[in-house]
């Protein structure tokens, strides 16, 4: 699933066109009382809706709106995308992003482009991912589990989301270290946890996030992370380029985006209460937790 250099550019373009955050008009779209829907391509319990109900717990103690979570998985956030491509640019529904979304018009014909049906607001976080194991699982390092892949080719598996950064890593991994492992597809990460958890799949690859409970609690084991630094609160567990895969650096990038042809007085304003969020010290110490 490797994807061609002009591909990759193209995927760079939209990537920063996706983090710009816009500056803001406090006097603009001052109706507070309203409900806004974000659409959360993945399932209920996976970092982006931990993300995406604390930004909106926050907004809706400072500026009196109603956020409301809709999670939506499936078809690699395919599902979620056309349905707010298609909703009223009034402000009121919004999707949160990742690399998928910029990814997926690149693999098979959409009925959205990223960079037309939609209006960017901000950029929000950068999670690193973690490769994971089963802590009854006889693999204690990334070399391990490769060496176990290469025996047996085919007979390993790691569950992903189709089409999401997730399996472009687990693709990416299997080509640097020329293994056969087969992909399981999940609709999110709690699934794919919940898989790994019951021994169902070998290892998965998901955002810190979601894995940080179950690693104190000594049910999973970390192998390696994608950061081009060592996780602060994973000290001990190497990075992919320190586990001999030099210059693999890959971050799962989360950002919020309306439908085309909203006003910009409302981009503008939504980007203010977002970037004003992520600034607040208890919410900051909360993500800082989760990776």
């Amino acid at each position: 699933m490797t994807l061609p250099r002009r591909q990759f550019l193209h995927l760079a373009i939209g990537a920063t066109a996706l983090s710009i955050i816009c500056i803001f008009d406090q006097g603009a779209w001052s109706q507070t009382t309203r409900t806004i829907k974000i659409v959360d391509p993945g399932a209920p319990g996976g970092s982006t809706d931990f993300l995406v109900r604390l930004l909106g717990q926050q907004i809706a103690r400072t500026q009196g709106t109603t956020m409301v979570v809709e999670n939506r998985p499936g078809a690699g956030s395919v599902i979620a995308t056309e349905a707010v491509s298609r909703a009223a640019p009034d402000g009121n529904t919004l999707l949160l992003t990742q690399p998928s979304f910029l990814t997926n018009p690149l693999l098979r014909k959409q009925n959205y482009h990223p960079l037309t049906s939609f209006e960017p607001i901000c950029n929000l976080v950068s999670l690193p991912l973690v490769v994971v194991v089963n802590s009854a699982s006889p693999y204690r390092t990334l070399a391990d589990l490769l060496d176990a892949a290469r025996a047996k080719p085919g007979d390993l598996t790691m569950a992903g989301i189709p089409g999401s950064a997730l399996q472009i890593v687990f693709e990416m991994l299997k080509r640097a270290a020329n293994v056969d492992m087969t992909f399981v597809p999940y609709s999110g990460s709690a699934p794919q946890i919940t898989a790994l958890l019951g021994e169902h799949v070998t290892a998965v690859v998901v955002p810190y996030a979601v894995l940080a409970d179950h690693l104190k609690s000594g049910r999973l084991r970390a192998l390696a992370t994608s950061a081009r630094m060592r996780i602060e609160t994973l000290p001990e567990v190497p990075t992919l380029s320190e586990s001999g895969y030099k210059e693999f650096e890959v971050d799962l990038w989360t950002g919020l985006v309306a439908p085309a042809k909203t006003s910009r007085e409302t981009i503008s304003q939504l980007a203010g209460w977002f970037t004003a969020a992520m600034q607040v010290p208890e919410v900051k110490a909360k993500l800082v937790v989760q990776g």
